[in-house]
């Protein structure tokens, strides 16, 4: 048993890995397809757009209820690789990539969430410090394809591609080979379009969900944008912004292990409030940090930020769980990570929509919006004693 959380986290991280593997060789498809700059913003929406298609359909369908959890994991795995390395494919054109992006998508669903549910069948107890870990496998994996690139630099944007998607395979084998299905798996119920009304009626259950929302928000937006607020902040300067993209994603995953494991003595919605109120002002403080000459002190607050941004996550999961009828548990879940990633779509087109006319320094400013109803919804959540 002691191997089980270990190799969920490490296969966690390995999958998610293809999450932003087109994010970290842009520069590169860009010059060699003449793609415009707000190709970024589409290429990240077309990666959430295929992950909130998979998570609806995977729900309808329950396939991890029908199913082993350990052997959807293991197709989804090859499937969303197998996409990422169409990538790669001579003559791609940039629909295409729109395309196999989608797809990789849709086949996260069968990673990130099946991911947590082998971790519920295991874990009863302890299921916040398992979150915990679980997502912090999630950021890491989602900063990975930038140290890829950024370790190597000196060869084919091609071999970033690669890399992601046999490390994707390897994950999806270490859950079918080590990871049986777990003890307290139990068949859950049909999905029920009736609860999509229902579960927010619950007052704490609609709090925790619009706290999440207001994270989410900001989080994927932040993330796709650090390469474009790095370029900026480098100018004429040599800067490894694939080296400092990973360190300023990854740092988060620090965050969400930290939160994980001290949920045990201080309450989760202490936590997400304080982590949501540290970035939201990142967010107001970004125009004056980033107009900041010294660019060594603008990287520290990128790291400070990168690692509040990520630390109320499974703190939000936890608080969302916690208050979702039992009866529809997974559909309830289901929902609210589907509208939460339909929320980044909408913030990483609006910054797509804004760079092209604001200043840098001045885009992250809207970004503020989500802490601030995230705060306002999160101080609403009353704690069970």
């Amino acid at each position: 048993m002691k191997h089980i959380l270990p190799t969920i986290v490490i296969a966690q991280f390995l999958c998610t890995s293809l999450w932003f593997a087109g994010n970290a060789v842009l520069p590169e498809l860009a010059a060699a397809m003449q793609l415009p700059s707000s190709y970024l913003g589409h290429l990240t929406s077309a990666v959430q757009i295929g992950f909130i298609g998979g998570t609806l359909i995977f729900a309808i369908l329950t396939i991890a209820d029908k199913f082993s959890p350990s052997k959807v994991f293991l197709i989804s795995a090859l499937i969303a690789a197998a996409f990422n390395w169409m990538m790669v494919f001579p003559n791609v054109e940039a629909w295409q990539l729109l395309l196999y992006r989608f797809g990789a998508g849709f086949f996260l669903a069968g990673i990130y969430p099946v991911g947590m549910k082998i971790a519920a069948d295991y874990f009863e107890k302890g299921l916040g410090q398992s979150l915990g870990f679980l997502v912090g496998a999630l950021v890491l994996g989602t900063a990975f394809p930038h140290l890829v690139r950024s370790l190597t630099d000196s060869f084919p944007w091609e071999f970033a591609i690669y890399s992601t998607s046999i490390l994707a395979i390897f994950g999806g084998l270490l859950i079918y080979f080590l990871v049986p299905d777990g003890p307290f798996r139990k068949p859950g119920a049909t999905f029920n379009p009736s609860a999509f009304i229902k579960v927010f009626e619950i007052k704490n259950f609609r709090n925790a969900a619009f706290g999440y929302f207001g994270h989410m928000w900001e989080l994927y937006a932040f993330w796709a944008f650090i390469p474009v607020i790095l370029a900026y902040l480098a100018g004429n300067q040599n800067l490894n912004i694939p080296f400092w993209s990973f360190l300023i994603i990854a740092v988060g995953g620090i965050s969400c292990a930290l939160g994980g494991m001290i949920s045990k003595v201080i309450p989760p919605k202490k936590i997400a409030f304080s982590a949501l109120a540290l970035s939201g002002i990142c967010c107001l403080l970004s125009p004056f940090i980033l107009s900041i000459p010294n660019l060594y002190f603008t990287l520290f607050f990128l790291l400070i930020w990168g690692l509040a941004v990520t630390a109320d996550s499974p703190m939000f999961s936890t608080l969302v769980a916690q208050n979702a009828p039992s009866a529809s548990k997974g559909t309830s879940l289901t929902i609210v990570n589907s509208i939460g990633f339909g929320i980044t779509i909408l913030s990483i087109q609006l910054l797509n929509f804004l760079a092209q006319s604001i200043p840098t320094q001045y885009l992250f400013l809207i970004l503020a919006l989500g802490p601030l109803l995230g705060l306002i919804a999160t101080a609403k959540i009353k704690t069970q004693h």
